[in-house]
């Protein structure tokens, strides 16, 4: 077993190569990632997705969710994303069934000096549990290497764990099955300490899965993922203990728009603000097995209630000026002549362009950082077969304007340069605005 260990410790630690990505929504741009779980370490949040990958023939199940490994990835600022790599991987935990593509919705929470990710799969011994079960990795960083337990958790039967410490210093692991299932865990976080109770009160209607539980001012918020009509909405529910009992409350974010199925999350607060995990199939709009993981903001109103969460393209965090603005994860578009595809159809990963095609047409970016010291100039990357003229302004569609862009008339996408007309500093709403009727297509800007 010792042995057994050694090389998983040194397999994992040689994955863990650091990968930087970006803001906005998804937060990751290189692969698919689905059910993020967010946890605050240290001074910076670590978030722990599932890992969805396209199933082909003799690999997973073709049309259905296919998972073979976990990342974990961080950031200090919730605008640079960085994946440590791999940190667990089916055929290299003793209890999974090998090549079974379960990894499903994941959690992981710090106790003692260690950090436990909790995972479900299929085990390839059935007097654990017929479907799915739990196990445990541990490791002594957040980021790991993780070690998986020879064993899964004993008398778990389902998916979606999440772990959360009371107070009191008690441990819950919840998890879903056709309901939502609670049992005490024992100190040493990898064994229940009572039977599995079911949280009752909760919607009898639909499918409800992956349960999240927080507390805050003294009441405890049950979260879940709930299929009223044909797909999930996030709703909660809320008591004065972490079994309950619990009362249905509210929603916290609608249906996907456009039609994803599934629906997964996590909530925490850094640095005094609150903010809401989840996922959509962005990278895959036609194959919701292929899902995105997205963050935005969320409130609490005064009665403790959670308000409503709109989910957004621009998400979370500030972007500096220096950097390359992803415009198409916009703020808001003007209601005419401008509008969001991808730059290449047959490689989704590549992102999106902001096409403007009407004198006036604009896209907003909030939350730009210029600093104090003035650019000297600003770069687009353009592209426009008739050429065009682009104005960027900040402030407001009528703002100041920072500079006069252009577009020189090509097949190809060009990078244009222009001088700074005025600077300000500070946290700035970005504008920008064609001044013709021929087609734009941008794909970034950035402030030099």
């Amino acid at each position: 077993m010792r042995k057994y260990i050694l090389m998983v410790s040194r397999y994992l630690l040689l994955v863990s190569i650091t990968i930087q990505s970006h803001a906005q929504n998804p937060l990751i741009r290189d692969q698919y990632s689905a059910d993020p779980s967010a946890r605050v370490f240290g001074d910076r949040v670590y978030v722990y997705p599932s890992h969805d990958i396209l199933a082909t023939e003799g690999r997973g199940r073709v049309g259905w969710f296919c998972m073979e490994d976990y990342h974990v990835f961080s950031s200090a600022n919730l605008t640079d994303w960085t994946d440590h790599g791999m940190i667990v991987q089916q055929n290299k935990v003793p209890w999974v069934k090998p090549d079974s593509y379960s990894m499903w919705a994941p959690d992981c929470i710090y106790r003692n000096g260690k950090y436990y990710f909790y995972f479900p799969s299929t085990p390839k011994d059935t007097s654990y549990a017929r479907g799915f079960t739990v196990g445990v990795a541990i490791a002594n960083k957040p980021e790991g290497p993780f070690v998986p337990q020879p064993a899964p958790i004993l008398h778990v039967r389902g998916i979606d764990p999440n772990v959360f410490i009371d107070k009191d210093g008690q441990a819950y692991l919840y998890w879903s099955q056709g309901n939502i299932y609670c049992a005490k865990l024992k100190e040493n976080m990898v064994e229940l300490a009572s039977d599995p109770v079911v949280l009752e009160a909760l919607p009898n209607k639909g499918l409800k899965e992956g349960p999240y539980l927080f507390e805050r001012n003294g009441t405890y918020y049950l979260t879940y993922p709930h299929v009223e009509n044909k797909t999930e909405r996030l709703e909660y529910a809320i008591g004065k203990k972490p079994l309950g009992p619990f009362k249905i409350t509210g929603v916290i974010m609608d249906e996907s728009p456009t039609g994803c199925w599934t629906n997964h999350h996590s909530i925490i607060q850094f640095k005094n603000q609150w903010y809401l995990f989840y996922h959509h199939n962005d990278y895959s709009p036609t194959f919701d097995k292929a899902r995105s993981i997205r963050a935005d903001s969320l409130f609490f109103n005064t009665d403790g209630t959670i308000q409503k969460v709109t989910p957004t393209y621009r998400g979370i965090g500030v972007t500096n000026a220096n950097t390359q603005i992803q415009i198409d994860r916009y703020s808001r578009l003007s209601d005419k002549g401008a509008s969001i595809s991808f730059l290449d159809t047959a490689s989704k990963f590549q992102g999106w362009k902001t096409v403007l095609e009407a004198a006036g047409a604009w896209v907003q970016y909030n939350s730009v950082d210029f600093g104090k010291k003035k650019p000297k100039s600003v770069t687009v990357r353009a592209l426009s077969p008739a050429g065009g003229r682009l104005q960027i302004r900040v402030q407001g569609i009528d703002g100041p304007v920072l500079a006069e862009i252009p577009i020189a008339a090509g097949n190809e996408w060009q990078l244009v340069k222009a001088s700074l007309l005025q600077f300000k500093p500070g946290l700035q709403n970005l504008f920008v605005i064609s001044k013709d009727n021929n087609q734009i297509a941008i794909d970034w800007t950035s402030f030099e």
